[in-house]
């Protein structure tokens, strides 16, 4: 993995709300890409790949917005642009650590949108690129979010169809309360694990919740 490159702020300003540059052979088009899910005690790690049909769509960091407010612009990006979600399973978030799962995750995102390489750079939230993704230039960029429509528009993607997915562990775990705190280690989330013990979508290797493995997982 490469770390990120360094920007001028005036590339920045050139780059924040654009999503499609000239390059000798035609039209380069942006790839923004996020993960969602990262910090989590449970479930899988999700990930987003957007581009962006049209540049007068600006889209923020999902963080910033209310759950109303994501979920239009998630159906919004759905309708609009392309799109592509990818996820690392807890197997694999064992396997290969967290950090190496979501970029698996990000890899196959992208790769779910289906578009050549050649014509298409990838700009992802964070340091560092995407082990695997062969062909595309990759452009890491910390708090990438916050400075691109297109990575801040896969932030919201990623963001939804986690909290999606977490409404389904809740229906089937609902003793832990997945839809309020999306598996994160709240209070509430970090108490439950100790009165019913991890279950199975716990992610075991996790502080909070391996010191409770001293049970079969519900």
């Amino acid at each position: 993995m490469r770390p990120q490159a360094y920007f001028s702020k005036a590339f920045l300003l050139k780059i924040k709300f654009f999503s499609i540059n000239l390059y000798p052979g035609g039209f380069m088009h942006q790839i923004g890409v996020d993960e969602a899910g990262r910090g989590c005690l449970a479930g899988s790690v999700y990930a987003g790949a957007v581009i962006l049909n049209s540049t007068q769509t600006h889209f923020h960091d999902s963080k910033t917005l209310s759950d109303l407010r994501r979920l239009e612009l998630y159906e919004e990006i759905k309708s609009e642009h392309q799109w592509g979600v990818g996820f690392a399973s807890i197997e694999e978030i064992a396997e290969l650590n967290i950090l190496h799962a979501a970029r698996l995750a990000m890899r196959r995102a992208v790769e779910a949108l289906k578009v050549q390489p050649e014509n298409h750079e990838v700009w992802i939230d964070g340091p560092y690129d995407i082990p695997g993704l062969v062909g595309y230039k990759q452009y890491p960029l910390v708090k990438g979010d916050q400075k691109m429509s297109v990575i801040g528009a896969a932030s919201i993607l990623a963001k939804v169809s986690r909290d999606l997915y977490c409404e389904k562990l809740h229906e089937k775990y609902p003793v832990y309360n997945f839809k309020q705190h999306k598996a994160y280690g709240t209070k509430a989330h970090l108490q439950a694990i100790k009165d019913y013990g991890p279950c199975a979508e716990h992610r075991r290797g996790f502080k909070g919740v391996r010191e409770f493995i001293t049970r079969p997982s519900l």
